[in-house]
């Protein structure tokens, strides 16, 4: 009887537990299902495509940093080191310099978009470069990214050199260094909320909250760095094949086809457009000069909707993917659902690197971190403790009250950022305030917090 007890026991978790897991994919699944094909919608059927190629340069340099981070966990962790750590260190920090000073560089000096307007260089199809359109390829998001993979190196390498030295294994759960990080990212992130929206007219403060907001981000990801590696250190036997499947069968493959996409989207819209047959050329291409293309061309709506559901209905294969697979390869499915959306995060600040741009892009950034340390915190089999108390109807509010304070708060949060280099439909009202949303934020989020403290307290089983 004891036996079948321990066996059944890793498979019970507590209503609190469930809560995090349900909220972090509620937000992959809106992102990956809602958003992102929203915004390639957006960006394919714009007025000019100059956004639709920065998009596919930064999310496809981003899936093949993803990429390069994990085959650097797998060179060092599985099971044993196949590269001397030191040298990963040494060339995760000529990477991170390196990275510093493109990312310093490319914004003082005026050099962070090419080809500029004035360039020509080669040109092809109307472009400025080849056939490339002013602000194709941006210096800081390229520099960001080295910087990034840079740190990683440097952060995994130094682990991989204290496990050298000491044969620990275990997962040693949320330690206080990492719950003071956690804390000390949430408080910076509040501050830079109540900075951001009631202290806009003072350059000082702006400048004070922007750095506040950036040691946020910092502090957060060292915080998930170090979780993800206790995650996956007791399990990587069985964990380690498949995360090599997640970055080279999926981050890779969609890297590279959104490079390719940025570097053929003008020539493949030239040659759709000279498409006879049934119409088609005019049918997925909207050209506003016919002396001017493909450099006015851009996808039609038809199109637009074509790839939107292309792309819709691949990442919900994937989700229902991630739900088969929950049962027999459960590790698997809670180490590639909190990477995603570390991911995630850093799509939203390396996609939005202009100069109004980036605090709120820095904020969504750093808040997506945080749920990811929070989800990779709980997702541990020796914190799915049942309680003994009956849910009833008080337990039963303080659920679906959080669910629907957690909503709305993340609604709110969402709000706040305005990006202005995208284009807003003409049946769409101008947003609310900033200052409306924070206070939604702020009035809903201590709600939500309240009632998930009760949540814990109470240990109800399920």
């Amino acid at each position: 009887m004891q036996q079948v007890q321990q066996r059944e026991l890793p498979e019970r978790i507590s209503w609190a537990r469930a809560l995090i897991f349900g909220v972090g994919y509620f937000f992959i699944a809106a992102i990956l299902v809602g958003q992102l094909p929203g915004y390639i919608f957006n960006a394919s059927t714009a007025s000019s495509l100059q956004e639709f190629e920065h998009g596919s340069l930064s999310l496809g340099l981003i899936c093949i940093a993803s990429f390069a981070i994990i085959q650097v966990i797998m060179l060092l962790f599985d099971p044993k080191p196949v590269v001397p750590p030191i040298i990963v260190v040494g060339l995760g920090a000529v990477l991170a310099v390196l990275g510093i000073a493109l990312s310093v560089w490319a914004p003082l000096t005026g050099n962070q978009y090419f080809p500029k307007i004035n360039t020509s260089i080669a040109p092809l199809l109307g472009g400025k470069f080849l056939w490339f359109q002013p602000a194709a390829i941006d210096f800081l998001m390229v520099g960001l990214i080295m910087l990034l993979v840079g740190m990683a190196m440097v952060f995994y390498g130094i682990l991989a050199l204290g496990e050298l030295r000491n044969p620990d294994r275990r997962d040693l759960g949320v330690t206080p260094a990492m719950r003071w990080m956690i804390v000390l990212a949430i408080v910076l992130l509040i501050v830079f909320l109540y900075g951001y929206t009631f202290l806009s007219s003072s350059p000082v403060a702006q400048i004070v909250v922007n750095i506040a907001l950036g040691i946020s981000i910092f502090l957060a990801l060292g915080a998930f760095g170090l979780r993800l590696h206790y995650l996956m250190r007791p399990v990587r036997k069985s964990t380690m094949a498949g995360l090599y499947a997640i970055g080279a069968l999926g981050l890779a493959q969609i890297g590279a086809i959104l490079i390719l996409a940025w570097l053929l989207v003008y020539p493949a819209i030239d040659w759709i457009h000279s498409w006879s047959f049934i119409g088609l050329g005019t049918f997925l291409t909207v050209c506003t000069r016919a002396t001017a293309i493909p450099a006015t061309c851009s996808f039609s709506s038809d199109a637009g909707y074509l790839i939107d559901a292309i792309v819709t209905t691949n990442f919900f294969i994937v989700m229902l993917a991630a739900i088969w697979a929950w049962k027999s390869n459960r590790n698997l499915v809670v180490i590639g659902s909190v990477v995603v959306t570390a991911i995630i995060a850093f799509t939203a600040l390396l996609m939005h690197t202009g100069p109004a741009q980036i605090p709120t892009a820095m904020m969504i950034c750093a808040g997506a971190l945080i749920l990811a340390v929070i989800w990779s915190s709980v997702a541990r089999r020796e914190f799915a403790v049942v309680g003994e108390a009956n849910l009833g109807c008080v337990g039963m509010w303080l659920v679906v009250g959080t669910c629907l304070f957690v909503y709305i708060a993340c609604f709110a949060l969402f709000s706040v950022p305005l990006f202005a280099s995208e284009e807003t439909p003409p049946n769409i009202p101008a947003p609310p305030s900033g200052s409306d949303a924070i206070i939604v934020l702020a009035l809903f989020g201590v709600l939500a917090a309240i009632q998930f403290y009760f949540l814990i307290r109470n240990r109800y089983k399920v």
